[in-house]
């Protein structure tokens, strides 16, 4: 019996069985001048994971999983600023970069007392969490990326449109955001090329078009997509960290995900020869249609850490 198989097989039979559906709270807090909101399930006296969410999501992308594992382990989802139901301040008094969101996150997690969690990391989940990694190594006890890509082999065809921005902002930013805010495109980034197109809600993508298209958002994300190619830079930084730290990792990755490739997936064992790698018949948003497989590895990759104490 293969690993997700038993991993399934004990979610089914549970010792003790998983609850289906443990409450999920909605609250908020303001931290570095940002109402910030967030989604927590779950004991805070029980192993904590923070929930980092890619774009153009939001915490809600975790709900599911949350309800699903809020008996067994504290989990906490907050919104970037801009994002979600955070606050999203005009950019002349928020700087929208990867810096600033993981600074921002940082005291987050301190405002919450959250002295020690594993990372888990979807998207520009993984450039936010690493960075608030370094920032704070001794908070965090293990990782967990699903389509969070630190790797150039990671990345799709899709990058080398974003370099000519990168390179002239001005003329094309209203090319590349007009793409980023169209309904095709929001949907795409959940589909992919997954063959099983009737697999996915189309609420997933329309609520997020929704969000995508709010007075300011143009500009916001505008922002942090010119900002992304300062994370492209950093891998080797992150690489050379998850070198030396050696943490528990987990990888979950969908493999119909044409921004983020599987041989990014593989890539991290090259870094951590013990890296639990996991490639689903998924999305770049894996949990739209493979939340039972997360919520089992997740949760076998959590109690092994236990056992291992």
């Amino acid at each position: 019996m293969n690993r997700l198989a038993a991993a399934s097989l004990a979610l089914g039979l549970g010792l003790p069985a998983l609850a289906a559906a443990a409450p999920v709270t909605y609250r908020s807090i303001t931290v570095d001048g940002v109402q910030i909101a967030y989604r927590e399930a779950g004991d805070a006296s029980k192993p904590t994971l923070l929930l980092l969410h890619g774009v153009p999501s939001s915490s809600r992308m975790y709900d599911a999983l949350m309800r699903r594992l809020g008996s067994r382990y504290h989990l906490v989802a907050p919104d970037y600023p801009g994002f979600g139901n955070s606050e999203a301040p005009d950019p002349s008094r928020y700087a929208y970069t990867f810096d600033h969101l993981a600074l921002t996150m940082q005291q987050f997690t301190d405002a919450l007392g959250l002295h020690h969690y594993t990372l888990f990391m979807q998207d520009f989940g993984a450039p936010v969490g690493m960075r608030l990694a370094i920032a704070r190594p001794q908070a965090v006890q293990a990782l967990v990326f699903q389509n969070g890509n630190v790797y150039e082999e990671g990345l799709g065809v899709m990058w080398e449109k974003r370099r000519p921005f990168w390179a002239n902002r001005a003329a094309h930013e209203q090319e590349i955001i007009t793409a980023h805010q169209s309904v095709a495109v929001t949907r795409a980034r959940h589909v992919g090329t997954d063959p099983d197109v009737e697999a996915y809600d189309p609420d997933l993508w329309m609520d997020e078009h929704a969000y995508l298209n709010r007075p300011g958002q143009a500009r916001i994300q505008a922002d942090l997509l010119f900002d992304y190619q300062h994370n492209l830079a950093a891998y080797p930084r992150w690489q050379a960290w998850l070198r030396q730290k050696q943490l528990p990792t987990l990888v979950l990755w969908g493999r119909y995900d044409p921004s983020f490739l599987v041989p990014g997936a593989e890539a991290f064992r090259r870094d951590n020869g013990k890296a639990d790698v996991h490639i689903l018949d998924g999305g770049h948003f894996v949990m739209d249609t493979k939340l039972d497989d997360v919520v089992a590895l997740t949760d076998t990759f959590m109690q092994s850490m236990a056992s291992a104490r």
